[in-house]
């Protein structure tokens, strides 16, 4: 088990391939218990945020910062894994009416207000012009979508709903950059 000073868990606000299992640190039997015993960051990520809200599990907290996806238990155990090193992982909550601050994504807690919306949707990296992301993608029944994208990047998210359109800078270069974009409202 991971001492506090080693494992700061983050919830801020809400709250393919890639990690060997051996660079999982912490308690292995919260992953057996929840089902991730053999799945890596990227494919845990990708399970939590597909499930309906109601189906997420209410005894863990799932965080995701700029490198590693940490996850806690009730009960104080702790786990961390690793982010594949070529990708970083986004989650967009845009939004018309009423948002929340976060920074770091909490696939268990975070909630946006456009649940299960069809939007339109581009990523663009801002020194290429290349197109990362384009086409039509549907929230998740909590009001996110998700994308994995290059680290190393700052690019240009749009994002449209019908008749109202929002666009946001990001970046996947630096350990504190957002994982959780809530601050995108369509207009």
């Amino acid at each position: 088990m991971l001492g506090a000073g080693l494992f700061p868990l983050v919830v801020a606000g809400c709250g393919a391939g890639g990690a060997e299992p051996a660079s999982i640190t912490g308690d292995q039997e919260l992953l057996q218990e929840h089902g991730f015993a053999d799945a890596d960051a990227h494919e845990i990520i990708d399970r939590l945020e597909a499930l309906p809200v109601a189906e997420r599990p209410q005894d863990l907290i799932a965080s995701v910062t700029a490198t590693s996806l940490q996850l806690q238990d009730d009960a104080g155990r702790e786990a961390e894994l690793p982010l594949p090193e070529d990708q970083f992982y986004l989650s967009v909550a845009p939004f018309v009416e009423t948002t929340h601050e976060c920074a770091f994504h909490s696939l268990t807690t975070c909630r946006g207000e456009l649940r299960s919306r069809e939007l339109t949707v581009s990523v663009v990296d801002s020194s290429s012009g290349e197109v990362l992301e384009e086409g039509t993608r549907t929230t998740h029944d909590n009001g996110f979508v998700g994308f994995w994208l290059p680290r190393g990047i700052t690019a240009e998210l749009t994002c449209a709903l019908e008749d109202v359109t929002g666009t946001a800078s990001i970046s996947t270069q630096a350990e504190d950059d957002l994982t959780c974009l809530t601050s995108l409202q369509l207009t």
